[in-house]
């Protein structure tokens, strides 16, 4: 198997099996279920701190180990699903989290959560591999960054809720009631994945033998075109995720909220990053994906900048916290669609592959941040070192990416980039 780059004029061209408007709302549902396990938890940990009895730190673990899971399985589901199929992997990695899910409820002990979280994470990651594999089945250019930013919209919709959601449910009914809201979660899921979602590739054992899946990692992290762009993804949503593991000791524990109150506290976050998707795909017809991504940038660096210094000159509140997560969200939401479809271009014959990287790679950024953090005792100085830190990265990684020479591009696509190149300068 072969992944090198061709023109777009020998790739062939056939109808899609699936519309944009669907393969937008059944990607942004697939997608969703990462975020919303993570958005729906984050509410309980400071409860599962005194209900097991146990530390703040150890209890990130349900968080890092959960990331750990999504990170790492995306390698295996990715290619899994380029040579078995989209439909199966997803199905029977959505029966792993089930499993999790169940698990979660009835630990009897911290490790058991943690174990249990790991098994979610597992199972999550098939939603962001696959669904980014079928987009680029199916759509190329313009067409895959217009289907990505409604999936992101889509997507906004369920952590903006999750929080929220999460936050009652721990008051009324209990942290163990949260984790059967995942269960059920994981069977919509799989009943949409079998009655809603049709297959886009071809059945091919060889696609998953190790030595050709190795040589397609190899290329595909050894090619700037695929590199830097996938780092521009993992910068930015890795800090969100990072986050995760902050803002609920920042907010809660050091601002003093309810468990009620951050969760509604929270739609700043996603509701930032929503506006700021509606925002993007109303300019994107005039400007284009690629050059919107300099906006999302500035958007970034601001948001890291007034994190420091407000955190540095005040005392921390909901507003000196929450406004420049949203601000760096908004960046978010402008960066991603462009830098999703150029990291993937290149790879037609191995989508999978290439999602599962690039979903390693962010999900991995988050798991890294959050670990770093837990190094910090003081969460709002974790907030002010490691959030900025990614921005730079990510920023930068757009940076360096200007400037390599385009491969796998479509012709529109290098046309776009060019235009943002040219206007940058």
């Amino acid at each position: 198997m072969t992944t090198a780059p061709r023109p777009p004029s020998e790739e062939t061209v056939s109808p899609p099996v699936m519309s944009e408007r669907r393969v937008s709302i059944v990607g942004g549902l697939l997608v969703a279920i990462g975020p919303i396990s993570l958005s729906l938890f984050t509410p309980a940990m400071p409860e599962i701190v005194h209900a097991f009895g146990s530390t703040e730190a150890v209890v990130k673990l349900t968080l890092s180990l959960y990331f750990a899971g999504f990170a790492f399985a995306q390698l295996v589901c990715g290619p899994l699903s380029d040579g078995l199929g989209r439909r199966p992997v997803t199905i029977a990695f959505m029966a792993i989290y089930l499993v999790g899910s169940f698990l979660a409820v009835v630990a009897p002990s911290i490790d058991i959560l943690i174990f249990a979280r790991f098994l979610q994470g597992v199972g999550a990651a098939a939603g962001l591999a696959v669904s980014r594999a079928i987009v680029r089945d199916l759509f190329t250019s313009e067409s895959s960054a217009r289907i990505l930013n409604l999936v992101g919209i889509i997507l906004s919709v369920g952590p903006a809720i999750s929080p929220t959601l999460g936050g009652f449910t721990l008051e009324f009914f209990g942290w163990h009631a949260i984790f059967l809201l995942m269960a059920a979660a994981s069977v919509a899921v799989m009943l949409l994945t079998i009655f809603a979602v049709r297959e886009t590739v071809s059945r091919d054992l060889s696609r998953i033998r190790p030595r050709a899946l190795m040589r397609t990692y190899g290329e595909l992290l050894t090619n700037p075109s695929f590199l830097l762009p996938s780092l521009v993804v993992a910068g930015t949503s890795g800090a969100i995720y990072a986050l995760a593991t902050i803002l609920p000791f920042v907010l809660m524990t050091r601002v003093g909220m309810s468990p009620t109150a951050f969760g509604i506290g929270m739609l700043m976050q996603t509701g930032s990053y929503f506006v700021g998707s509606l925002i993007f795909r109303a300019l994107m017809p005039r400007f284009g994906a690629f050059r919107l991504v300099g906006v999302g940038a500035v958007f970034v660096i601001i948001g890291a900048v007034a994190l420091i210094l407000l955190l540095i000159l005040q005392e921390p509140s909901y507003w000196n916290v929450m406004g420049p997560v949203g601000c760096y969200a908004v960046g978010i939401a402008f960066c991603q669609p462009a830098m999703m479809t150029a990291a993937m271009a290149p790879f037609p014959r191995a989508a999978g592959a290439a999602s599962a990287a690039m979903g390693f790679m962010q999900m991995g950024a988050g798991m890294v941040g959050g670990m770093a953090a837990s190094l910090f005792a003081d969460p709002v100085t974790a907030t002010i070192v490691v959030i900025p830190i990614m921005g730079v990265t990510a920023v930068g990684s757009w940076l360096a990416w200007q400037r390599i020479p385009e491969k796998g591009l479509s012709a529109s696509d290098a046309v776009q980039r060019q235009r943002s190149s040219d206007s940058d300068a």
